[in-house]
């Protein structure tokens, strides 16, 4: 089995473990970056997921290499031959003009954007990527990580990565169990971290569902319609649970109101009782045909990401049916786009759009379906602090909420889909937060990191925790900081019990564009 060292070890491409890679890489570290598909980039690219952005991200709330990557997006289309000069002289150019996003744009040029960043240092030789390889098992020494053995899925090569430090930067935490890292899943209990909308009783399996995202695009004078996928009855007929709609419909939970929502295609419209019927189809549109010119024929073409077609049937992890469920996630997402084709209530009163044509070419499929599912809710290391919802929540906490040992920002609603076990979902304004160090760092496991969804949060704050910009800012602290303790030859650990260490290391973060707190008079409860 061949064995390879290295400074970092990261074991998945996902955003945070991308920008972990830059990260460390910048600081002249080697670096070997593993991911399990094969694209990196995690929710930009994978998994097809549009940035969620908190309304400032204009002008502050995240990091410099953040911002830097949201600009190279825009140059991007810019530069774009096709794309009209009037568009290109946008300020804030939104490519796909969706509503999600200030910054809709196509996965791939996420994943050209992420290459371009880490080509510098992949030519000198300190970035070395492995696509389509998982981790198998860890070889330990105590409290301390030795090396992850690795798998290529294509040649099924096995083989060691050791280092210094390990950065499970997955979507899922699947380190922690490898490593014996003590870890949480689902829904904790009042009990846990006295939570007030905590469940009362512990339900490990009560998880955020996945969401596997289609790409359509829209051929009005063609007949697209695919093959009846083959839990379509099932999914046609299954009602919900806070309703007596079924699944595929134009009604989708509404989370303020714990009641249904009555959703449409393409126009904004009002209902008879003047409520606003919002249109999907732009929801997480992706290309835009009005931004480019007359002589570039293109249609428009858009994420299915809606709530529609979370799958809450089921886990894909800590499950001995997880794969069941993959394929039921990736059914119930099939079906909804056949409904679409052939059921659907019109805009105009008719029934059905059999011009939505499945893109899997823009997600790098067959099938239409992205590489990965969007994953909400990771397995989350027991850490030195947890965030907990008391931290943010703007009905319990009434200032600006600060950690004396903040490595970063970040902003959103406390979001919770529907869960997979009680069906419940909740969506809670919260204060612009901060990012604490201590959520970083696992209680015991010396020189392991968590780079991604998997730090030190609660099924509750890792709502509002999972979105691209913190995620990005918490894979590229990680990344710092797995750099940092090398050099100062400190553990994480040992650094975070020192104050003034701590202090030195937030320095240090600033120096690099990281941005530590919130401008008092400019923010407000989100």
């Amino acid at each position: 089995m061949l064995r390879k060292s290295y400074d970092v070890v990261i074991i998945g491409g996902s955003i945070g473990g991308t920008v972990a890679a830059l990260a460390s890489a910048k600081m002249g570290k080697r670096v070997v970056l593993t991911e399990a598909t094969k694209w990196i980039g995690g929710q930009f690219t994978n998994q097809a997921v549009p940035a969620d952005e908190h309304r400032w991200i204009e002008e502050f709330g995240c990091t410099k290499s953040y911002r830097e990557f949201r600009e190279a997006i825009r140059r991007y289309y810019r530069e774009h031959p096709y794309v009209k000069d009037e568009v290109k002289e946008i300020k804030n150019l939104n490519p796909g003009n969706g509503w999600v996003s200030r910054i809709c744009h196509e996965p791939r040029v996420s994943l050209k954007i992420f290459y371009d960043m880490l080509l510098p240092y992949i030519n000198r030789g300190l970035i070395k990527v492995l696509t389509n390889t998982e981790p198998v098992f860890a070889l330990m020494n105590g409290d301390a990580i030795c090396g992850i053995a690795v798998k290529n899925a294509i040649t099924r090569e096995l083989s060691i990565l050791e280092g210094k430090y390990f950065l499970d930067a997955t979507d899922t935490g699947e380190l922690l169990p490898l490593t014996n890292t003590e870890y949480v899943t689902g829904a904790e209990s009042k009990a846990m971290h006295n939570e007030p909308h905590a469940a009362d009783d512990y339900l490990k399996d009560d998880m955020q569902p996945i969401t596997w995202v289609a790409a359509l695009e829209y051929c009005a004078n063609e007949d697209n319609t695919i093959e009846k996928p083959e839990m379509y009855d099932l999914f046609r007929s299954y009602k919900m649970s806070y309703d007596d709609d079924v699944i595929l419909s134009w009604y989708a939970p509404n989370a303020d109101t714990r009641k249904k929502q009555l959703f449409g295609m393409f126009e904004w419209k009002k209902s008879s009782d003047n409520v606003t019927i919002p249109p999907l189809f732009t929801y997480r549109r992706i290309i835009d045909k009005s931004i480019y010119k007359d002589n570039f024929p293109i249609n428009d073409v858009t994420l299915l990401n809606w709530s529609q077609n979370d799958y809450f049937l089921g886990n894909i992890y800590d499950n001995p049916n997880s794969e069941y469920h993959k394929y039921m996630a990736k059914q119930l997402t099939l079906s909804l786009v056949y409904w679409l084709q052939t059921e659907a209530p019109r805009d105009d009163g008719g029934k059905g759009y059999p011009g939505l044509k499945l893109r899997g070419d823009l997600l790098g499929t067959e099938d239409g379906l992205a590489l990965a599912p969007y994953i909400r809710e990771s397995r989350r290391i027991k850490a030195l602090y947890t965030v907990v919802e008391q931290d943010i929540n703007a009905d319990y906490q009434k200032f600006l909420p600060h950690y004396w040992d903040t490595v970063g920002v970040g902003c959103y609603r406390i979001d919770i889909h529907m869960t997979t076990v009680t069906n419940s979902f909740f969506y809670h304004k919260a204060w612009p937060f901060e990012i604490p160090l201590g959520a970083l760092i696992p209680i015991r496991t010396t020189n392991l990191i968590a780079s991604c969804k998997n730090i030190g949060t609660t099924h509750l704050t890792n709502g509002c925790f999972r979105l691209h910009p913190v995620e990005w800012n918490i894979g590229e602290v990680a990344g710092y900081l797995a750099s940092y303790c090398i050099d100062h030859q400190v553990t994480p650990k040992e650094l975070y019990r020192d104050k003034t260490k701590v202090n030195d290391f937030q320095q240090f973060l600033v120096k690099q564009g990281i941005e530590l707190h919130w401008p008092e008079d400019k923010v407000s409860v989100y």
